[in-house]
């Protein structure tokens, strides 16, 4: 070989990076100690940003072309190397390509529960996962902080860099969300687009890359915590029971009506419900205490006040005192308080 050829064989005219795959994040151009020639040509495809690196310096970043790489198309690795007048030697540095494009489908999660103060549970502890779209906005800072000066870092390396790091940041932007518990687990969609624009600076300015779409797609809770969302879901339906029972007889009266039931069924079935509903809303309600001077053990007591006695009989406790004092109903005046026995009430309900 003679020297001229020599000398070409250690020059580098084009650099390029054709990148078939679709799991490369950066990769750097294997220059073998070969020095690059003033007006070599630089070829970044779309979707590729290519970044130069000087002495561990970040130089120029050229985007997508055919870029020739002279003097006045690299000012600043001119102003790091220190030429001053230019440069027509071949130069050395590094060339990185960085791929722009987005990567779908990134998984994240949780490895340990969430702590978060929650208004209506108190301190909650959350597992969630999902998974998130990015794309690489800053090369410099993706290099420096992520990829290092690896020759060929891929997706799967950043996986298992990123997770922690993403899951930290959501751990961060949930705690500080103020999102109900109840709220994160029903409203996914909601709370990864609630959950962006927290996000974002941090991985931008930490990583240089920028999270497009992040979802969750489940949050689970703990056991208790998923016992007491159950009990409140469950007094929510007591609470309309009323316009169930409702429901139920006009439905019983349709069906009277309709397949040759009498009247008298549709309205035995109406009282059915009407008496199953004040049995279940008693049922619910705390009970009176026991009257005084009676056995607190037994189920009724013999001695009843004006107002248990307006309870038991459907009427208000000024006409059981009226009746009591027109001799209707026989009961006892002590003092100003009035009682009635268990026998009298029965045999006033019995004429």
């Amino acid at each position: 070989m003679d020297i001229l050829g020599f000398i070409k064989g250690e020059l580098l005219e084009i650099i390029e990076f054709n990148d078939d795959s679709r799991d490369t994040l950066a990769w750097r151009f294997p220059d073998e100690d070969k020095t690059i020639k003033n007006g070599a040509q630089l070829m970044v495809r779309e979707s590729q940003l290519a970044q130069f690196v000087y002495l561990g310096q970040f130089g120029d970043c050229f985007g997508p072309g055919k870029h020739s790489l002279v003097t006045d198309n690299i000012p600043i690795l001119n102003k790091l190397k220190g030429w001053k007048y230019g440069f027509e030697s071949p130069f050395k540095a590094d060339v990185y390509y960085i791929t722009t494009r987005l990567f779908t489908g990134n998984k994240w999660g949780t490895a340990n529960p969430v702590m978060m103060r929650d208004a209506d549970f108190g301190v909650v502890r959350l597992r969630a996962f999902g998974t998130f779209d990015f794309k690489i906005v800053n090369a410099p800072v993706f290099l420096k902080d992520v990829a290092g000066t690896d020759q060929h870092f891929r997706l799967d390396e950043f996986a298992d860099t990123m997770r922690s790091r993403i899951v930290s940041v959501f751990s961060d932007a949930l705690a500080s969300s103020g999102v109900p518990a109840l709220d994160v687990a029903s409203r996914y969609s909601e709370l990864g687009d609630a959950l962006l624009p927290l996000i974002n600076p941090q991985v931008t300015s930490k990583y240089g890359i920028e999270i497009t779409s992040f979802l969750v797609e489940n949050v689970s809770v703990p056991p208790e915590v998923e016992a007491a969302i159950d009990k409140r879901t469950s007094m929510g339906a007591i609470g309309n029971l009323n316009d169930y029972v409702k429901f139920q007889m006009a439905e019983a009266m349709t069906k009277g009506g309709g397949d040759g039931g009498s009247p008298a069924a549709a309205a035995g079935q109406m009282a059915m419900g009407f008496g199953m509903a004040q049995e279940m809303m008693k049922s619910m309600q705390p009970q009176p205490p026991p009257v005084p001077g009676t056995a607190g053990s037994t189920s009724t007591p013999e001695l009843l006040s004006p107002a248990q006695a307006a309870d038991i009989l459907g009427v208000t406790e000024a006409d059981v005192i009226a009746s009591i004092d027109a001799g209707d109903l026989k009961g006892k005046k002590i003092g100003t308080a009035y009682r009635i026995t268990r026998t009298a009430l029965d045999a006033f309900l019995a004429e």
